[in-house]
């Protein structure tokens, strides 16, 4: 439904309402981007940016409740410190990329967040952004306001519109505030490293998932597995005993962790390079059981076994039909060279249901043509 009534009262909301509604009048496009973190994934960028750094600030936070409603443009930064001051967090460790104008600086915005749908390394334990978004708040192609979801868990009935906008990259409107459930810090971390190859890495990876342990995060990158546990001191303790291998200090350890999650250490540092020379860097989503694909490349696992990244330059076909015969699909994280398309090709009826959404949502196109799919474009 319209909001007007709230965007009288709010300069910066009756502003982005204003661009839209010009931009559909005119037939033009929009791009949206709040710190411009993640222009790298996803289709080129087109059209005219729409910033959303105008709707910032967090405008409700219940800590008992464990629920924060917070303007799409406040830096995912800004979120986090407040978290933290009440020992919360987001679970699902979003990734803070380095912000473009700043070197050096992690950046990104909570809408973005959310637009993107990205998840670090406590994914496979804590789940994805779209399982902690309670509700959102769109501004769609039309230039109206629609609220969907609300700010408890059970508040779901229906379609859920507000999780749908995790990771659709902002193709069927402009985020302008979200809800989120956060949580508790965990009592206890504890990581500890094991030396094995990859394949017998995933099996004793689903072995353990098979038993009452506090994982937490794993990966494994060439013949190290490290892995992460955390929740009750004595649960965390109990099973590093019971696990063995290599325990690892608690500041290198959060190194390492912060280094995955922020793709700052070693493996992406030397990916983006070689993308830079012309390699692709892949991201599988795979059953955690598959076993180690062979593809040529430097392969990095995290999830479990269920997200594998690839660093190589092989054909988008040959990596994507690996993926495909595996159970999984393979997207195009970052490349020089995105003519084979960023995500795997959808299959009916899910292409119609994409397009079906991006008509109702944003009838003349007016928001982020192409950067998930071609075929959405009007």
């Amino acid at each position: 439904m319209s909001d007007t009534p709230v965007a009288d009262h709010d300069p910066a909301l009756r502003e982005l309402i204003e661009r839209v509604q010009q931009a559909r009048a005119t037939r033009g496009t929009l791009c949206i981007h709040g710190g411009n973190t993640k222009a790298f994934y996803g289709g080129p960028p087109r059209g005219d940016a729409l910033d959303m750094g105008g709707l910032r600030g967090i405008s409700s936070y219940e800590p008992t409740e464990l629920v924060v409603t917070v303007r799409a443009g406040t830096p995912l930064a800004e979120l986090e410190a407040a978290l933290d001051e009440c020992g919360q967090c987001l679970a699902f460790e979003p990734p803070r990329f380095e912000n473009p104008a700043n070197p050096g600086v992690r950046g990104g915005t909570v809408g973005g967040m959310v637009a993107a749908g990205l998840s670090g390394p406590s994914r496979a334990a804590a789940g994805s952004v779209r399982d902690h978004v309670l509700g959102a708040t769109l501004l769609n192609g039309k230039g109206e306001l629609l609220s969907f979801g609300g700010q408890v868990m059970k508040n779901v009935a229906g379609y859920d519109v507000s999780r749908v906008l995790a990771g659709s990259l902002g193709v069927f409107g402009a985020i302008c505030e979200v809800s989120l459930k956060a949580l508790p810090r965990p009592a206890a971390v504890a990581t500890l490293r094991f030396e094995m190859d990859q394949a017998r890495a995933i099996r004793q990876l689903n072995e353990w998932a098979g038993r009452p342990l506090p994982l937490h995060a794993s990966a494994w990158w060439q013949g190290l597995l490290v892995l992460r546990l955390a929740g009750a001191a004595a649960a965390v303790e109990a099973a590093a005993r019971t696990l063995g291998g290599e325990f690892v200090p608690p500041e290198l350890a959060a190194g390492f962790w912060q280094g995955l999650r922020d793709q700052t250490d070693e493996y992406f540092v030397a990916a983006r390079a070689a993308v830079d020379e012309g390699a692709t860097l892949w991201r599988l989503s795979l059953p955690q059981v598959a076993p180690p694909l062979a593809l040529a490349g430097d392969c990095l696992v995290e999830w479990g076994g269920a997200q594998r990244w690839l660093s190589s330059r092989l054909p988008a076909a040959e990596v994507r039909d690996a993926a495909a015969a595996a159970g999984g699909h393979a997207t195009l994280f970052m490349g020089q060279d995105r003519s084979a398309g960023v995500f795997a090709p959808l299959q009916s009826p899910l292409d119609r249901i994409h397009r079906e959404l991006k008509r109702a949502f944003d009838p003349d196109g007016v928001f982020n043509l192409g950067r998930m799919y071609p075929a959405m474009c009007p």
